[in-house]
């Protein structure tokens, strides 16, 4: 099997067929992903389907189903248990990654370069390597006035931050962002 990959017979556990080493342990679904779904003998349940915003992706015979932050290992047991309870008998479903989502982040405000940026294939960035990316403050930001908007459940939320605390004191968590974050740096005032 190729990478992002993962073949499961429902209702056994995974042994050992997860090929894809990626995010520790196994490829994880992110909402943009182009996935494959396989069911062994089954040729009229297969598909390629894209994991929607809402992390869910829509599966011949069982309808959408939520697999966004969970391995392909993960998504193939669930999708073959649900298939596995109502239409067939013990199902072999393989989930495999095509083509990586588009993970974008946006960066305006008192930055030197402000655009809409990708993040590194699978890896994970903090509001100051964010920052860094976007070529550093301009001479009249506000370092402590950050604003990062990002939906959680279908609701915006803002968060305020302290890039300079951040930047500056070693015991200040680092605030991770992720895919679809706009953040803002504010204008210091004069």
């Amino acid at each position: 099997m190729g990478v992002g990959m993962a073949a499961v017979a429902a209702p056994a556990p995974v042994s050992g067929s997860v090929a894809a080493k990626s995010r520790g342990g196994g490829a994880v679904l992110a909402s943009g992903d182009l996935v494959e779904i396989k069911v062994y003998q089954e040729p009229e349940l297969d598909t390629s389907v894209r994991v929607g915003a809402d992390g869910r992706v829509l599966v011949p015979l069982v309808g959408e189903v939520s697999v966004a932050g969970q391995t392909v290992a993960q998504a193939a047991r669930q999708i073959a248990a649900l298939l596995a309870a109502r239409f067939l008998v013990d199902p072999h479903v393989t989930v495999s990654v095509v083509e990586p989502g588009r993970r974008l982040f946006t960066v305006l405000g008192q930055v030197q370069h402000p655009g809409t940026y990708r993040f590194p294939e699978r890896q994970a960035l903090d509001l100051m390597q964010v920052v860094g990316i976007a070529g550093g403050y301009t001479r009249l930001a506000a370092p402590g006035r950050i604003r990062v908007k990002r939906r959680v459940g279908g609701v915006e939320t803002v968060y305020n931050l302290d890039g300079r605390r951040m930047a500056e004191d070693a015991a200040c968590p680092r605030f991770q962002v992720e895919a679809g974050d706009v953040i803002s740096v504010g204008e210091r005032y004069f």
